[in-house]
C-alpha cells in the first residue's frame, strides 16, 4: 500500500461502510470476504510461503513485526520500509479501491513471502497444505481477546457494528462475529499442529518472556539470532515501542477507516484487562461455555499473569 496513504487523503469517506456478516461453510465472515470467497479459496501458495494466522486481536501485528525483524536480522530501518499491512499482506482483506486487495498484494510479492490471515484452519486455502507451508499461530485468552476485539470494532469503521459490550460479548460467545467462534478457531489450529509444520504460540507467554518466544520463532524459521540482534528485536517489538511506531500502529490510515480517537489500534497490550469489562456472571458464563472443549483438547489459557512485563 505504499503511495496509497496519500490517495486516501482525498478519498470519499463514505466508501467505508460497516460490514455485515455472512456464513461461509458455517463460519461468520464479513460480506466482502464472502463475496470474494472463490478467489480466496483458489489462492496459490508457494512452498516457501510463511503463513501467520491468529484470531483477530490476538497479537497479530505483534507477531508480524517480530517475524519481519527476525527475517531482516534485527534491522529496524528495513522494517520501516512500509507499514506492516504492506510488508505482510492480509489475504482476507477486500477493501474498495484504491486500497489493493490482500490477494493482489500477495500475488505480486516476490518469494519468499510472509502472509497474514484470520481464517480458521478449515477455511485456509488448500494450496497452503499442499505446499506444506510453515505457519505461525498466536492464541490469546478468550476474555482479553473479546475485550480487544470489541474495542477494535468500535474504532474500525469497516467492521460490523459492535453494539454494547453486553451485546458484543453475547455474539462473541456464540461465534456470531467476523471469523467465527474463538473456541473453534484456537482448537482447530491446536489440533492441526500435530499434522503440519505449525508453531503455536500464546500471547500470554509472549508477555511473560518475549525474548524466549522470539527465539522459538527464529528456531522455527531456521534463523540464528546472536544475542545483540535478539536484544534489538525485543526492544523494537516491546508494546510501548510498537504503540509509537507508525509503521506498526496503523496511524498511517485516516480516521474514517480507523478512528484511533475512539480507541487506539494498540490499546493496552496487557493480560487481565478483561477484569475492567466483564461482570462476575459474564466471566463465569464464558468459563462454563469454553471449559469442556478446551480441557478435552489439552489447551490451557492464562487470563492473568503473576506480573506484567
Amino acid at each position: 500500500m505504499m503511495g496509497v496513504e496519500s490517495q486516501l487523503e482525498t478519498w470519499p469517506a463514505e466508501l467505508i461502510k460497516r460490514a455485515t456478516l455472512v456464513e461461509v461453510e458455517g463460519v461468520s465472515l464479513t460480506n466482502d470476504v464472502a463475496e470474494n470467497w472463490d478467489a480466496l479459496w483458489a489462492f496459490k501458495a508457494r512452498p516457501d510461503d510463511l503463513l501467520i494466522s491468529t484470531y483477530p486481536k490476538a497479537g497479530t501485528t505483534w507477531i508480524q513485526e517480530i517475524v519481519d525483524m527476525i527475517q531482516h536480522g534485527g534491522d529496524s530501518q528495513k522494517c520501516a520500509r512500509a507499514p506492516i499491512y504492506s510488508r505482510i499482506p492480509f489475504i482476507d482483506l477486500f477493501p474498495p479501491p484504491p486500497i489493493p486487495k490482500g490477494l493482489d498484494e500477495a500475488e505480486a510479492m516476490p518469494s519468499p513471502r510472509t502472509i497474514k490471515t484470520h481464517l480458521p484452519v478449515q477455511l485456509v486455502p488448500p494450496s497452503f497444505w499442499v505446499q506444506n507451508c510453515k505457519m505461525i499461530y498466536v492464541a490469546r485468552n478468550a476474555k482479553d481477546n473479546a475485550v480487544s476485539y470489541f474495542h477494535f470494532h468500535r474504532m474500525n469503521q469497516g467492521m460490523p457494528e459492535p453494539g454494547t459490550w453486553d451485546q458484543f460479548l453475547e455474539n462473541f460467545l456464540t461465534g456470531q462475529v467476523a471469523w467465527g467462534s474463538w473456541l473453534d478457531h484456537v482448537c482447530g489450529w491446536w489440533e492441526a499442529k500435530d499434522r503440519h509444520p505449525i508453531l503455536y504460540l500464546f500471547y500470554e507467554d509472549m508477555k511473560e518472556d518475549l525474548s524466549r518466544e522470539i527465539q522459538k520463532v527464529a528456531q522455527f524459521l531456521g534463523i540464528q539470532l546472536p544475542d545483540p540482534v535478539l536484544k534489538q528485536i525485543v526492544q523494537h517489538t516491546a508494546f510501548e515501542s510498537m504503540k509509537t511506531n507508525p509503521m506498526a500502529n496503523y496511524s498511517t490510515l485516516p480516521a474514517f477507516i480507523m478512528d484511533q480517537d475512539v480507541s487506539p489500534f494498540m490499546r493496552k497490550g496487557i493480560v487481565g484487562d478483561w477484569k475492567q469489562h466483564f461482570t462476575v456472571a459474564q466471566s463465569e458464563r464464558l468459563d462454563d461455555i469454553f471449559a469442556q472443549k478446551l480441557q478435552s483438547n489439552g489447551l490451557t489459557f492464562r487470563s492473568q499473569l503473576g506480573m506484567q512485563c
